[in-house]
């Protein structure tokens, strides 16, 4: 048994001796110095200065996924026969069938019969607490009327892992975190774009790299809101996707991109709901989110006409409160800044506006875009023929990944102008634009 566990073990026996003595007087354990600790949790309890109260509900909550037959094996040595003791707390799972500790197993063995220890020690469970905040641990809703200190503790299931492997694996995709990490091999240099959206792009970055230090160190967390919000808008394929990677990229941070379809939802109060674990779960992280398509989600209120619209309407409310409170970068991009609400326009720190690349930019795109193995049949600048063409950086990858196969197809590695055209044709088709080869 590890040290940590040993801990909490006779902690147990201890509480428990003051209600079935045993005969031999026990002494309360101490809890050990970190440096004495095995578990990774103790890099965690250094780096947040946690407290002795709050370094024990942490490990209290993580015992069941170390030792899973501690607590059972600790009790029995106490308690035999079918006994139940109120004061102990603790519940059984549907899959687990070992004791799960609850809020009220933590006021006993920290606090005993002390009751204004007791109700300090409820603190740790509440919503301003860095637990709650940071969605590392909480209660689970009990019935009503039932004590809340009697819900089971909850331990996201991340930090289960960072405590106890020393690194936290990233979030699946699913219903209940419904984002998807977004990544990218490129570099900066592969995104084209006019030096006046660079310089914008680059403010954020720096926003990402210091704002802890101007929000801690300069004192400033009182007088600025915590997190940074900021809008993208225009035409698909225009780099809005790829800068957001790559802000990742550059500042260690991961990005994930919603699913609006899977957060949206028909029923009243389902879209809040869906929202809130999103948000909960990417507080604290570091993380950057990226809403793209944004205004199925963020567009303007309607006029109220019927009860869906007063709900609606009360959902974009919600929403704006919610980013607000969010402490990260919160990125929504969108075709049409027009159709955003009003009131969100007002509170984005930033609005970028992503516009359709110039001629020059249009040829710096088809430069960078091709395999540098690849040559041009008859030593035709193909990029400089064909950067007249009305495009956007989404459209000519598309074009040269259609090209390029073409000349697979071939068995070269030559790029034809008659390919590039044709693709050219195909996605200007697409769009409903027309073409003109001359």
């Amino acid at each position: 048994m590890i040290a940590e566990c040993k801990y909490i073990e006779q902690l147990i026996r201890y509480r428990l001796n003051t209600y079935f003595p045993s005969g031999q007087e026990e002494e309360k354990p101490v809890m050990l110095p970190l440096n004495e600790w095995q578990l990774p949790l103790k890099d965690f309890i250094a780096a947040n200065r946690l407290n002795e109260a709050e370094s024990a509900l942490l490990l209290i909550s993580l015992v069941p996924h170390v030792q899973s037959d501690l607590f059972d094996n600790a009790i029995q040595g106490k308690i035999t026969g079918p006994v139940d003791f109120p004061k102990l707390g603790g519940v059984r799972g549907k899959n687990f069938r070992g004791f799960i500790p609850t809020g009220e197993t933590v006021l006993f063995l920290l606090a005993g019969d002390d009751i204004q220890k007791r109700l300090s020690l409820q603190e740790l469970f509440g919503a301003e607490h860095f637990f709650a905040k940071s969605r590392i641990l909480w209660l689970e809703d009990t019935p009503a009327g039932e004590p809340v200190m009697s819900g089971k503790i909850i331990m996201a299931p991340e930090y289960v892992e960072l405590f106890t492997t020393g690194k936290a694996t990233r979030p699946h995709f699913n219903t209940n975190f419904p984002a998807k990490l977004v990544e990218t091999q490129l570099q900066w240099n592969d995104l084209v774009l006019s030096d006046e959206v660079m310089q914008q792009i680059k403010e954020l970055e720096q926003w990402l790299n210091h704002n802890s230090v101007l929000m801690r160190d300069w004192g400033m967390g009182s007088r600025f809101k915590k997190g940074y919000r900021v809008l993208f808008h225009g035409p698909p394929g225009t780099g809005k996707t790829l800068t957001s990677s790559l802000l990742g990229k550059y500042t260690g941070r991961d990005v994930y991109k919603i699913d609006l379809s899977m957060v949206v939802s028909k029923y009243i109060g389902e879209t809040e709901k869906n929202l809130e674990n999103l948000f909960a779960k990417a507080e604290a992280k570091n993380w950057i989110l990226f809403f793209d398509e944004a205004d199925a989600l963020f567009g303007k209120r309607t006029g109220v006409r019927d009860a869906h619209d007063k709900y609606a309407n009360q959902e974009v409310s919600y929403l704006l409160q919610r980013i607000e409170d969010f402490d990260g970068l919160v990125i929504l991009a969108t075709n049409m800044k027009s159709n955003i609400d009003d009131a969100f326009i007002r509170r984005f720190n930033a609005i970028i506006r992503f516009p359709l690349p110039s001629e020059s930019d249009r040829a710096a795109i088809w430069k960078i875009s091709f395999p540098q193995h690849t040559i041009f049949n008859n030593n035709i600048d193909v990029p400089e023929t064909v950067k007249k063409y009305e495009l956007t950086g989404g459209n000519i990858n598309n074009i040269v990944q259609y090209t390029c196969l073409k000349s697979l197809a071939r068995q070269t590695n030559e790029i034809f102008l008659d390919d590039v055209l044709n693709g050219i044709k195909r996605e200007m088709h697409k769009e409903g634009k027309p073409f003109n080869s001359n």
